[in-house]
């Protein structure tokens, strides 16, 4: 937890309790969740937190770039702590979102301008059935 102290530190952002717990909740998980469920998966142990401080403090979160917001279905945002550039892939069956390491130019910072436009940011997603959800007899 220390080391998230001196993160949210960093950026500028007073490490509350909540705060620190919110951020160290997303930087140990790889399902991209929803506040709703950081708001449920937190209450367990913290029955005080609040679903006002949760939404707060992940907006503060994506503001001071820690975190990032996926809206890959256009119907709920998903967060993730902000690590390497990477695209995501998104299961039309379960709701699953997963990390693809894909090689592109743009991704590896080889490359930031295309066409004479100057990329600043990058939200690339694919989607389809995860290995879990395909049909391995209809091939899909």
């Amino acid at each position: 937890m220390f080391q998230i102290k001196i993160a949210l530190q960093g950026k500028g952002i007073k490490p509350t309790y909540q705060r620190m717990l919110i951020l160290d909740y997303l930087v140990g998980n790889t399902e991209h969740p929803t506040a709703e469920a950081i708001y449920r998966e937190l209450m367990q142990n913290v029955p005080t937190i609040s679903k006002t401080t949760v939404y707060n403090t992940l907006n503060l979160l994506v503001e001071k770039g820690m975190l990032v917001a996926l809206t890959i279905t256009g119907s709920e945002i998903r967060y993730e702590f902000k690590k390497a550039k990477h695209c995501h892939f998104y299961c039309t069956r379960c709701g699953g979102i997963f990390d693809l390491n894909l090689q592109c130019p743009v991704l590896s910072s080889e490359q930031s301008e295309i066409e004479g436009h100057v990329v600043q940011e990058l939200h690339g997603y694919l989607k389809g059935y995860c290995s879990s959800c395909r049909d391995p007899k209809q091939n899909n």
